[in-house]
């Protein structure tokens, strides 16, 4: 199993490997080391491998490498950021009309970074199947099929689709950034046996973008049974008691994920918290947000089979996310998982996600951005909570299928039957 992260907090990484270990799988995670160091633990039964990089990894490493992929086209020379994206743009169209989708190599050359750290691991450990997750690790399990079959061995690629490339914001400041990522998808999409992905829209877009014979698999980020002893107290961990009305944002704390509109929301909601369970509480970006107010408070991450028990202390989880492409086409981890805390939910009004909420009552939809329109959906709940959480009990309930273990099932009749 094949990861472009060092595994600590992506919990669907983390599920996928314990749930197919559990299942009798021989599993071994590898993923990207944070230094020079080759990290090891385990997850249930799930060997994890963190892998030193070598460079910066999917960037341009140090100084002497990035003369060397000035030379080959792959930086421009050095000018103002917006002097850059004439030449930028220019080197797209030329290599892109020189070489089709394998201009990655000119346009985003330090992908080989993830090629050199996992590529020989891979062939050491000869695996009948890997399972690639999101669209960096597939090239690698691509490449190491590739290999596998010059050697005489059949190894079956699954790629799981994370989000759509296509409408993802790129992570660096450069008109290189996507087209050279989207080519190198577009050019390995081929090898993989099965694709699986996290909706049925995000499905539907994959199958058209590449052409896919059968629509990928549909796995929910839906949480896995969680521990009942251990968990942290987030109340405690905030300094509130049981009588303060307590909202819980959980996850990545990026600008697009819309953290600063649910503290602009809070002097219009006297007496009401906010706890931020975020990666790093000592960020500055997060350090920000909790000078900005006494109520706001930052707390760190916990095990993913402990995270929604330790949300479910909140009166409310808030998801208030920009519009962007790939926040319109799931029900992304956080959403189930305060589906399970059985939290009524304050969302923006990204599609999949509002649809959601609207159908099934469990909490209110705002305008995006909107701190005024938060603050009244927030409100709303407060005055009647127990109307948003009944909609968690009885036989109808949203969370029977909503479960990790029924998403796992699928992931394990899948394995075998590539492997019958």
């Amino acid at each position: 199993m094949l990861v472009d992260n060092g595994v600590h907090g992506d919990s669907r990484v983390q599920k996928t490997a314990r749930s197919a270990a559990e299942a009798g799988w021989n599993v071994t995670l590898l993923g990207c080391s944070p230094d020079n160091a080759e990290h090891h633990w385990r997850i249930g039964e799930a060997q994890v491998r963190l892998l030193p990089m070598g460079g910066s990894a999917g960037g341009g490493g140090g100084g002497g490498l990035k003369r060397k992929l000035v030379e080959r086209g792959g930086l421009p020379l050095a000018m103002a950021r917006k002097a850059r994206r004439p030449v930028e743009r220019a080197q797209v169209r030329y290599w892109l009309n020189k070489e089709g989708d394998r201009a990655w190599r000119r346009l985003e050359p330090g992908l080989w970074n993830y090629e050199r750290a996992f590529g020989k691991v891979i062939d050491e450990l000869a695996p009948e199947l890997i399972h690639a997750h999101d669209f960096r690790m597939l090239g690698v399990g691509a490449r190491a099929k590739q290999r596998a079959a010059e050697a005489g061995r059949d190894v079956k690629l699954v790629w799981d689709a994370h989000e759509f490339l296509p409408g993802a914001r790129p992570r660096r400041d450069n008109a290189r950034w996507l087209p050279a990522h989207l080519a190198y998808e577009r050019e390995y999409v081929p090898y993989a046996d099965a694709v699986v992905t996290v909706s049925e829209a995000l499905a539907e877009l994959l199958q058209k973008e590449h052409n896919l014979a059968r629509k990928p698999g549909v796995v929910l980020n839906a949480p896995a049974r969680t521990a009942d002893e251990g968990v942290p107290d987030l109340r405690a961990l905030c300094g509130v008691g049981p009588e303060t009305p307590l909202l819980v944002y959980s996850g990545s704390s990026s600008p697009q994920r819309g953290l600063d509109t649910i503290v602009e929301a809070l002097p219009s909601l006297p007496g009401v918290h906010l706890a931020l369970v975020v990666q790093d509480p000592s960020a500055p970006h997060i350090t920000a947000l909790t000078a900005a107010s006494d109520r706001v408070h930052a707390v760190p991450y916990v095990p993913a089979d402990q995270v929604f028990r330790f949300l479910a202390p909140a009166d409310i989880g808030v998801i208030p996310i920009h519009h962007w492409p790939n926040h319109e086409i799931a029900l992304i981890t956080k959403f189930f998982e305060y589906s399970h805390a059985r939290l009524p939910i304050v969302v923006s009004d990204v599609k999949a996600m509002a649809e959601t909420v609207r159908a099934t009552g469990q909490g209110e939809v705002f305008r995006a951005r909107d701190a005024a329109d938060l603050a009244r959906a927030v409100r709303a709940i407060l005055a009647d909570p127990k109307r948003y959480r009944a909609v968690y009990d009885g036989p109808d309930s949203p969370l029977t299928g909503w479960t990790w273990e029924a998403q796992a099932a699928r992931l394990n009749t899948l394995y075998q039957e590539l492997l019958a």
